[in-house]
C-alpha cells in the first residue's frame, strides 16, 4: 500500500515538473519564434508564418473551445490541410499565399490560417474482433505510441468493437486511461466496423475542440453492422471529423468483406482529408501511427467565409489547390472535400 502511495506521489511530481517544463517551452518558444519542423522524415520548403489573421480579426477558432453540431457554421469554414511530396513525406513550412481555397468552384479569401500545433478532440475506434488475435497486442503497441506523442491538452474517447461497437473510455485527457482499458479488449466475434465508426463521428458532437479527427485500426472489411455504407458517407460529409486508417489486411482476402476493406477505409478517410495507411505486416503498425500522429501535428489550419454564404442545407464541395514557386516538384495536398451547410 505504501509503495502504491509513494508510486501515485512520484507520478504527480514528475506531471508538475513535466507541466513547469512544457510552461518553460512555450515561453522560449514564443520569445524565439523558431520554425515547427517534425523530426520525422519530412520535408520543410519555405519559412511559413506562424499564424495569420485578416483585418477583420477573425476570432481564433482553435481557442475558442466550442462545440459544433454535424451541420457546419458558414460563417467560417475551417479546412485542416495536410501536404505531401511524392515520395508521401510530410511538406512543413508553407505559408498561407501557398493556397487556394475554392466553393464550388468558386475562389474563396483565407481569412484565417495556421500551422501550430493546437489541440485536438481525438476518438480511437479499435477493432477486437476474432480475426485480430495475432495481431492485438502490435495494434495496442501501435495506440500507445501514438499516445504518447500527443499534444497534452488533447481529449481522447476510446471505442472497441466485434460483434457490436462499445464506448470503453468517454472523453477524458489521460492516456493512461485509454491504455489501461485496451488491456481487457479480448479479441472475439465478428467486425461491425460501420456501426461503430458512425457511433463514434455522433460522439464527436460532444467535443471539445473545433479539431477533431478519428483513428481506426481494424484488419478487415465489415460483416455484421446495421448502418450501410451510404448511411455512415451521409453521417461523415455532416461531420466536420478528419478520418484516418491503419488496415491491417493479409496477402489473401477469405471473405468478399475482407477484399473490399482496404477500399472501404480508403474512401471514407479521403473524404474527410484523412487518409488510409494499410499494411500487411503488424511490425509496421507502430510506424504507420506514429506517421498519422506527426500529420496531425503538422497540418496547416485555413479559414474562410464564403463568398456566397447559403443557409440551405446542401453540400458544398471544397477543392484545395497549391501555389509553389517554380522550381519546386509537385505536392499533393489532402483536405475534405466539402461540407453540408447548416439550414438555419
Amino acid at each position: 500500500m505504501r509503495n502504491a502511495v509513494r508510486g501515485v506521489r512520484r507520478r504527480s511530481v514528475c506531471l508538475v515538473k513535466y507541466r513547469l517544463l512544457l510552461l518553460s517551452s512555450v515561453i522560449l518558444l514564443v520569445s524565439a519564434q523558431p520554425e515547427a519542423q517534425s523530426n520525422m522524415e519530412d520535408v520543410h520548403i519555405i519559412p511559413g508564418e506562424r499564424s495569420t489573421v485578416a483585418a477583420d480579426k477573425v476570432t481564433d477558432p482553435l481557442r475558442s473551445g466550442h462545440t459544433s453540431s454535424f451541420k457546419v457554421n458558414v460563417d467560417l469554414v475551417l479546412v485542416p490541410v495536410t501536404v505531401t511530396d511524392q515520395m508521401n513525406r510530410l511538406v512543413t513550412g508553407l505559408d498561407k499565399s501557398n493556397f487556394q481555397v475554392y466553393e464550388n468552384r468558386q475562389l474563396q479569401t483565407v481569412q484565417y490560417f495556421s500551422n501550430v500545433d493546437a489541440p485536438v478532440s481525438i476518438g480511437i475506434i479499435f477493432d477486437s474482433s476474432g480475426s485480430m488475435v495475432s495481431k492485438s497486442e502490435r495494434a495496442r503497441q501501435a495506440i500507445v505510441e501514438f499516445l504518447n506523442t500527443a499534444n497534452p491538452q488533447d481529449e481522447f474517447f476510446l471505442i472497441t468493437f466485434n460483434d457490436t461497437p462499445a464506448e470503453t473510455v468517454d472523453f477524458t485527457e489521460s492516456v493512461e486511461e485509454i491504455q489501461n482499458r485496451l488491456i481487457f479488449a479480448m479479441p472475439q466475434g465478428r467486425t461491425a466496423l460501420l456501426d461503430a465508426l458512425y457511433l463514434g463521428i455522433s460522439k464527436m458532437q460532444k467535443a471539445k475542440y473545433p479539431r477533431k479527427a478519428v483513428l481506426i485500426i481494424s484488419d478487415g472489411g465489415d460483416n455484421h453492422s446495421r448502418y450501410t455504407e451510404h448511411e455512415l458517407t451521409g453521417a461523415i460529409k455532416e461531420a466536420d471529423v478528419t478520418i484516418y486508417a491503419i488496415g491491417i489486411y493479409d496477402h489473401y482476402f477469405p471473405t468478399e468483406e475482407e477484399r473490399l476493406g482496404p477500399a472501404l477505409l480508403t474512401e471514407i478517410s479521403e473524404l474527410t482529408g484523412g487518409r488510409t495507411f494499410t499494411i500487411d505486416n503488424p511490425n509496421d503498425l507502430l510506424d504507420a501511427a506514429s506517421k498519422i500522429s506527426v500529420e496531425l501535428r503538422n497540418q496547416y489550419l485555413l479559414g474562410y467565409r464564403p463568398q456566397t454564404p447559403a443557409h440551405d442545407g446542401k453540400w458544398h464541395k471544397i477543392r484545395v489547390k497549391l501555389t509553389l514557386p517554380k522550381g519546386l516538384p509537385p505536392l499533393q495536398a489532402h483536405a475534405k472535400q466539402g461540407y453540408y451547410a447548416s439550414s438555419d
